[in-house]
């Protein structure tokens, strides 16, 4: 049985270890989302994740299959827009549905937090994964943003920048 729900901080070793499994290292080339060519060092660290769930104005939602977190997603409120990011799926489990099924509920998250807009910044040579979100109803916006000097978030292997892509919806009120 899967379930989605808001992660705790008795989930972040686990999601920590999810998120770096899907983007980074050998085990990420499993999937199609893995950043290996493009970054090495760590996409999170637990310090992170502990605050994403500490902030009021964010969540982090996990999806699980009854005996482990297959799936994660991070949100962040900002007045009426609503921030995506760390949209991970298991790479072995990567095109089963469960990305798009955390884009969904992302969708209704926007709506219990009154947000019309989701947006979301994409490495640029991530064609691929571009067109994913173009085909969910994101559209690049031309902005273009440099990619953070942080290793937090990576280490640079070749030039890259991040794109900003949104999606516009009308609130259903719910």
């Amino acid at each position: 049985m899967t379930t989605i729900e808001k992660a705790t901080l008795l989930d972040v070793n686990e999601i920590n270890i999810l998120v770096n499994k899907a983007y980074r290292g050998e085990s990420s080339k499993k999937g199609w989302t893995t950043e290996a060519d493009l970054l090495d060092g760590l996409r999170i660290d637990e310090d992170t994740l502990a605050a994403y769930i500490n902030d009021e104005d964010a969540a982090v939602l996990k999806h699980s299959n009854g005996e482990r977190i297959t799936g994660c997603i991070y949100l962040k409120v900002n007045k009426n827009k609503l921030y995506i990011c760390m949209l991970t799926v298991e790479p072995e489990l990567q095109n089963t549905g469960i990305g798009n099924i955390l884009l969904k509920e992302a969708d209704k998250y926007a709506d219990k937090v009154k947000c019309d807009t989701l947006w979301m910044t994409v490495i640029s040579a991530r064609k691929e994964l571009i067109e994913y979100y173009e085909r969910k109803g994101f559209k690049l916006t031309g902005e273009i943003r440099p990619f953070p000097e942080n290793p937090t978030f990576g280490i640079k292997k070749k030039p890259i920048e991040l794109i900003v892509m949104e999606k516009h919806k009308e609130l259903t009120g719910q």
